[in-house]
């Protein structure tokens, strides 16, 4: 009798398709491609992508677990949204994050790590100059990807970008305040130099206070974004 090998299972193929789309859909709600509000509809997605629906179905389940996604009554699942105040609350964590990323950076980078964090900071004044809001938020996320590899804690940068993705679509209106990208070649500088100079306290303060949306800045902030970005508190 002839031995049949078996197949490989199809749960193990629409699971490699249910993460790739996951990747694609979070990037496109980072991206603003998907705005927060928008419906997410199975079939829609599943012609779109070229797939069967098992695998959009799998891919909203992960996102709706990390946040990205919620369910929204007769709406069904749509890219979530978030009430100003938690938006607010969520800034002032990373904030801290940020903060504590560079502290530890400034005590534990390598040699070329430092020289990564000096090359993206180079390569954002570059890209100032083009004026160009978008790409300067793409290499602004270089910037802080090289002090998060410089402060040598993979926990802790895992726990920073996951809530990075939660608040990237709101970050990007913070990028195109008036102003905005010069004031962060300035507030980078500052974190820059007080890694370099191992001064770990006034790494931290300097990166906690780019990120934090203080006075003016969180007036405009809260004022550029379209109602629909945003759900009244319960």
């Amino acid at each position: 009798m002839t031995k049949v090998e078996p197949e490989t299972p199809a749960p193990a193929r629409s699971t490699t398709r249910a993460e790739t789309l996951r990747r694609s859909l979070e990037e496109m709600i980072m991206s603003g491609a998907l705005k927060p509000g928008d419906r997410l509809d199975e079939t829609e997605l599943a012609t779109r992508f070229e797939v069967s629906r098992t695998p959009v179905r799998e891919a909203l389940k992960s996102l709706l677990a990390t946040g990205l996604v919620e369910m929204s009554g007769r709406q069904g699942l749509t890219v979530a949204a978030i009430s100003i105040g938690t938006l607010l609350e969520m800034f002032q964590l990373m904030a801290e994050l940020e903060g504590l990323h560079a502290k530890l950076a400034a005590r534990r980078a390598s040699l070329p790590q430092r020289e990564r964090m000096i090359a993206a900071h180079e390569q954002l004044k570059k890209t100032l100059e083009r004026g160009d809001p978008q790409l300067f938020y793409d290499v602004n996320r270089e910037f802080h990807e090289a002090i998060y590899e410089a402060s040598q804690s993979e926990f802790l940068a895992d726990q920073t970008r996951a809530l990075r993705r939660r608040v990237a679509p709101y970050r990007r209106y913070v990028t195109y305040q008036p102003g905005r990208m010069a004031a962060t070649i300035t507030e980078h500088q500052r974190i820059l130099d007080a890694i370099m100079s191992a001064d770990g306290e006034a790494a931290q303060r300097a990166a906690r206070d780019h990120v934090n949306l203080l006075g003016d800045n969180l007036a405009d902030f809260i004022a550029s974004l379209p109602p629909e970005m945003t759900r009244k508190s319960a």
